[in-house]
Formats: C-alpha cells, sequence, structure tokens
C-alpha cells in the first residue's frame, strides 16, 4: 500500500503537462536578470558565456582543444538549465492549482436584495462590499461574505477538495461563505465582504503560484552564505593561477571555468529556490494555504500553541444532552416545557434542545391555533420563554432564573454544580414560578482530538486552550481533549499578552482561531492559522487558512515546516559535502603535468585530465536533476531531538555528499573513455 502510494506521487510529480511548462520556463528564466537573483547561478551562467566564447573562437581558429571547451560549455549551459527546470517544477504545481482554482471562477448570477427585500437578478462582478444576497439550494455563491440570516449545506469542494458538505449558517463563528461554492439545500442571505478580484479564491491564486513568492529570512541569508563561499573560490582560482604561472604553465581558463562550477555549491543553489516554493505547495496539498514562505518556516520551529476552543478543540455550539427534572416533575414534563420555550429559540442551542426533547415528547402541533407569545432571548435578562395565555415558561442562565422561583430544590442546586464541574453549562427552566428541571448543555470536543494533542506533545510543542468560559469549565474541556494547559475567561487582551509573554521567553508561538475576536491574536502570532470556517476577519489576520478547518491540521503544518527546514539543510549539508570530493578529481587533473607527485591524489584513478575535468562537470550537473524529486517532495520528517536529526543528516547527506562523487565521476569517466571522449 505504501509502495503504491509512493508510485502514485511520484507520478502526480512528473506529470506531463507540468514537465512541458517546465521545460520552457527553464529556457525563459536564462534571462540574466531572473538569474541574478541567484548569486550561485548567476555565477554559472557567466561561465558558461566564457567557455562558449572560448569554445567559438577555438572552433575558429582549429584548435584541438576545441571540443573539450564544447564539451564543457554544453555541460555548464545543461547545469543552469537543470537549476531552471528545478525551480520550474516547483512553481509549476502551483500554478497547475492556480489554473485549477481559475475554473472554479465561472461568471454566476447573483439574486441580490435591495432595501425593500427584492430579488434582483445582477451577475457575480456586479456586487460590492455591502451588498445582500439570496443563495438558494443549486445556486452557486456568487462572492464572499457572511450569512446574515438562515441556514444551508453547503458543498466546498471547489475550494477544499472535500466532497462531504458542509453547514454554514448565520451567528456564532461558521457564518463565512466563500465564492464559487455550491449550497445544496435550504437557503442562506450573504453579505458580500469582498468586491470583484479581491476574494477568497483570488488571493489562494495569487499566493500559490510560486513566481510571486517572497524569500524567507533564512533563504535569503543561505543565498548570502553562498555568495560569499562562490567569492572565496573565486578568490581560491585566482591564486591557484597564480601559482601555476609562478610554476612555468598557466591553466586553460575553460578548465578554471570548469573548476569554479564545481566547488561552488552550485548543487544547494540551484535547488534552494525550489525547496521553498515547494514547501508552501506541500501545504497546499494539504489543503492549507500559507500566506508567506515566513510562516512555513516558523512552523518549523514552533514550540507553543494557542487553540480557542470553541469550534477549535470542540465543536463550536454547545448541545443539549440531558433534561434533569425537579423532583415530583416527570422527565417528559420537563421536556415539553423546554421545548415550547425553545421553539423561537433559533440558535444551534435552542435547536439542539428542540431535537433533545423529540425523543421524550412529540413536537406540538397547531402552534398557531395556541396563541403562543414568544419571549426572545435578550443580553439584559438572559431568558428566553413563550407565554401560553395565563401560563408562562421560561428557560435561561440558572441566576437569572432564580430571580422568578420561589426557591430551587437542593437536587437541581447539585445538578447545577454537577454540570458545570463536567465543564457542561446548565439551563434552568421555569413554569409560572416554580422551578421545574435543569438543561445540560455540553461542549462537544472534536473526536480524535486528544490523540492527535499527544503527537503534538511528542514533537516538543506546549498546547494551550484558550476559553471565555470560567475556570471550571476550561479544566473540565482541558482534562477531556488532553491540552497541557489553558487560560479561562480570556479577553482579547488576555490572549495577546499570554502571545508576547511567550514570545519573550524566546517561543515561537502558533496560534489556532475562528472567531473575531481571535483576529488580533492571528495577527500577533508567529504563526497564525485561521479556520475557513471562521470569519473573514479571522482569516485575514492569520497568515495561513485551513481549508479543512481542522485546529489539529497543525500537526502537519509543523511538519512541513520541519521537512521544509530539514530538506535545505540536508542538501546544503550534500552540496558542501560533494565538493570536497570534486578536488580529489580536478586538483591532480589540472596540475599533474606541472607537478607529477600530485599524481598519487588522483586515488579515483581518472583516465586524463580532460576526462576527469568533464566527468566532475557533467556528475555536477547531473546531481541537480537527480535531486529534484527530493527537493520537491522534502526529507521525510522523524519526529526526533534536534542532535538526533544533525547526526542522521550527518551520516547520510554528509557522509553521502561525500562518496557520491567519487562512484559517480568514476563510472562518468569510464563511459567517456568508453565513448572516445576520454
Amino acid at each position: 500500500m505504501e509502495q503504491s502510494l509512493k508510485r502514485r506521487k511520484v507520478a502526480a510529480l512528473w506529470r506531463g503537462p507540468i514537465v512541458r511548462t517546465a521545460v520552457a520556463d527553464s529556457i525563459k528564466k536564462l534571462d540574466p536578470r531572473s538569474l541574478a537573483k541567484n548569486p550561485v547561478m548567476f555565477v554559472v551562467e557567466v561561465g558558461s558565456f566564457v567557455t562558449t566564447w572560448f569554445w567559438v573562437r577555438g572552433l575558429r581558429a582549429g584548435s584541438p582543444d576545441a571540443g573539450f571547451a564544447g564539451h564543457i560549455t554544453l555541460w555548464l549551459w545543461f547545469t543552469v538549465l537543470f537549476a531552471n527546470f528545478a525551480e520550474a517544477m516547483a512553481e509549476g504545481r502551483g500554478k497547475a492549482q492556480a489554473e485549477a482554482l481559475r475554473r472554479t471562477k465561472t461568471e454566476t448570477a447573483a439574486k441580490r436584495l435591495d432595501d425593500m427585500g427584492r430579488i434582483e437578478s445582477v451577475g457575480a462582478a456586479a456586487l460590492r462590499k455591502g451588498d445582500v444576497v439570496l443563495a438558494e439550494a443549486g445556486d452557486i455563491i456568487p462572492a464572499d461574505g457572511e450569512i446574515v440570516e438562515g441556514i444551508a449545506s453547503v458543498d466546498e469542494s471547489a475550494v477544499t477538495g472535500e466532497s462531504a458538505p458542509v453547514i454554514r449558517e448565520s451567528g456564532g463563528d461558521r457564518s463565512s461563505v466563500t465564492g464559487g461554492t455550491k449550497v445544496n439545500s435550504d437557503w442562506i442571505k450573504i453579505r458580500v465582504t469582498a468586491n470583484p478580484g479581491e476574494g477568497f479564491i483570488d488571493k489562494m491564486i495569487a499566493l500559490v503560484e510560486g513566481a510571486r513568492r517572497q524569500k524567507t529570512p533564512n533563504e535569503i541569508a543561505l543565498n548570502i552564505l553562498l555568495a560569499g563561499l562562490t567569492l572565496v573560490f573565486l578568490a581560491v582560482l585566482m591564486s591557484l593561477q597564480a601559482f601555476a604561472v609562478y610554476s612555468g604553465g598557466a591553466v586553460p581558463i575553460v578548465t578554471l571555468v570548469a573548476l569554479l562550477v564545481c566547488l561552488i555549491p552550485t548543487t544547494i543553489g540551484g535547488l534552494l529556490s525550489a525547496i521553498g516554493i515547494a514547501g508552501i505547495d506541500r501545504l497546499m496539498q494539504s489543503n492549507v494555504l500559507a500566506m508567506s514562505g515566513r510562516a512555513v518556516e516558523a512552523a518549523g520551529d514552533v514550540d507553543c500553541l494557542l487553540l480557542d476552543k470553541t469550534g477549535t478543540i470542540t465543536l463550536g455550539n454547545r448541545m443539549a444532552v440531558e433534561f434533569v427534572p425537579a423532583p415530583g416533575v416527570a422527565v417528559e414534563e420537563l421536556a415539553l416545557d423546554a421545548q415550547l420555550s425553545s421553539l423561537s429559540d433559533e440558535t444551534p442551542e435552542g435547536r439542539s434542545i428542540v431535537v433533545l426533547a423529540k425523543s421524550f415528547v412529540p413536537k406540538p402541533t397547531g402552534i398557531g391555533e395556541r396563541r403562543m407569545i414568544f419571549v426572545p432571548f435578550t443580553a439584559q435578562t438572559r431568558l428566553s420563554g413563550v407565554d401560553l395565555g395565563p401560563v408562562s415558561i421560561r428557560k435561561g442562565a440558572v441566576d437569572a432564573v432564580l430571580k422568578l422561583v420561589d426557591h430551587m430544590p437542593p437536587a437541581l442546586t447539585q445538578a447545577v454544580e454537577r454540570i458545570a464541574k463536567s465543564g457542561g453549562t446548565p439551563l434552568a427552566v421555569a413554569r409560572d414560578g416554580q422551578a421545574r428541571g435543569v438543561i445540560h448543555l455540553k461542549d462537544v470536543v472534536k473526536g480524535g482530538i486528544r490523540l492527535r494533542f499527544e503527537q503534538l506533545r511528542a514533537m516538543g510543542i506546549r498546547t494551550v486552550m484558550i476559553t471565555g468560559d470560567n475556570a471550571l469549565t476550561a479544566a473540565a474541556i482541558a482534562a477531556e481533549s488532553g491540552v497541557d494547559d489553558f487560560l479561562a475567561q480570556a479577553t482579547p487582551e488576555k490572549k495577546l499578552s499570554l502571545i508576547r509573554l511567550e514570545q519573550a521567553k524566546g517561543r515561537l508561538v502558533a496560534m489556532v482561531g475562528d472567531g473575531t475576536n481571535d483576529a488580533p491574536s492571528l495577527a500577533q502570532a508567529d504563526v497564525g492559522v485561521a479556520m475557513n470556517t471562521g470569519t473573514t476577519a479571522a482569516k485575514e489576520a492569520g497568515n495561513m487558512v485551513d481549508l479543512d478547518s481542522n485546529p489539529t491540521k497543525l500537526i502537519e503544518i509543523v511538519e512541513v515546516g520541519k521537512q521544509l527546514l530539514m530538506t535545505r539543510g540536508a542538501l546544503t549539508t550534500f552540496s558542501v559535502a560533494n565538493d570536497v570530493s570534486k578536488y580529489f578529481a580536478i586538483i591532480p587533473a589540472m596540475f599533474m603535468g606541472l607537478f607529477p607527485e600530485m599524481a598519487a591524489l588522483n586515488v579515483m584513478r581518472l583516465h586524463s585530465p580532460h576526462s576527469a575535468i568533464l566527468a566532475s562537470v557533467i556528475f555536477n550537473a547531473l546531481i541537480i536533476v537527480a535531486l529534484i524529486p527530493l527537493a520537491l517532495r522534502g526529507v521525510k520528517y522523524r519526529a526526533w531531538g534536534a542532535h538526533a536529526v544533525l547526526r542522521y543528516n550527518s551520516l547520510v547527506y554528509g557522509v553521502g555528499g561525500l562518496v557520491a562523487p567519487f562512484v559517480g565521476i568514476k563510472l562518468i569517466d569510464m563511459g567517456l573513455v568508453a565513448v572516445g571522449l576520454g
């Protein structure tokens, strides 16, 4: 099964259209203005121009070394093209994803509502921020927005790739919808939050196209290091030429250029950009949209994760799970009172009470004939209910209901304490001044989340749950979900203070959230992951958006970040190590004519100076091609400590980088001799 999966991944990596586009783009990237951004490959291109000039001059003069110069020139140009091809392959996968997203942007007819509620049919391009549109079953949602009324099942496969529909409703943190998705059932009214060209899919298209990627600080620092090494080797070459002239024999310029290209870190220089682009691309394959490469790198070093409880650790809506009747009251009587008082309650909690009550009593009929007067919930009263003639039924916060009843039976008081200690929310129900019972509302923890937190802990990441609940409720949810710590009664200011405190200790902080009140914290965190189900404000504040809205997706994000850093480190180690081996191929070849004693350094027993130099140049070009799949897929992440990873990389990529050129150059040398080029 695993081998089959690997074969499918390799096949997807080398898809025909992507390869064809990458080949064309690698030629376009030969423009020196483009290559100047990569100092190592720019030096190789300059060297290619130099050897081309000497080759053409040698051909005109009939020089016997013209053939050698031609072969060196050909492989130097291949080296530049292969490096460009690696970057173009990484960009090509992003462009393919962007093209797939563009196909989802069809011109959609929108049902815009005017101030009188009348429907006006307009094109999606005519919609502006603030417009309200109606989307019914079968309609394509014409623009990004927030649901202001209604509830519907929405097919988001055009954005997330997930075929299972999701529920979107007004109020709470599940009110955000994306243009291009489809309403499967029911209806919703949407307030448009983005003008044409500024929507979520438009941003995705711009961000997944690798050509627009900004280099990260680590990548810039490594580029500076590579440029410095290149300058050092230039100085070494000038010293070698001066030494050769002093000894009575100047080294040909073509040979010097070949030596320079082989000794500077061309392998990592050619693959560096591809590694960064591929990291963002791998996140996109996991349905995570990264707004910047900096965030991907930071994810690899995260050691503290802050998660909003509601909608992140829990399902987001409290659900009624239990009716606790007062002494002398049948559970069916309490269920009927709870049901009647919740019929007009359109909140998820209210609907869950009606659903739970159906298992005890049937839904009442003839509501209009009963002359029911519904009392809506207000923040001031913290109560809602219904009046049926002289009968008054109320449900709400326990302390608010206490003001309406003569006394609360001790059994109900104990039930309230039990529910609160378990992390639930108790609601009291009263009829005509008499306590009838308590409803247990429970935050439902998402399935499998405890195991995921254990995986994060194994990766050295501390998890902290943030909630507005009291400490008792927060402790119960924290214990059930398995987080390491929690912050109760959290305000946006407290969240910010906690993040800044952790950052002041030198920790990199990741924040996962979905609500508008999470936006400041998402913006402050080093890695801010917003849920796609969350509000527009949250998605705009974060530097990543999880299209699957799975809070434990951070495990995959961290793995991709660590893969990015490990891949860059591993290939840098390999590149520097294999440069050492090339000394034993080229240096003896250059100076054996002047100093026969240096033949002892020809440990590979290469056939001739020309074959040694040409074999080294060919190996230098081909190794870039061989490492493209590794650069794009990334080094496999292993949950080891830093010392273990360093030891493994040193053994595999350090020792491998030393050994591979000895084997590769020797085989190429033998091949050159076999075809008469030695």
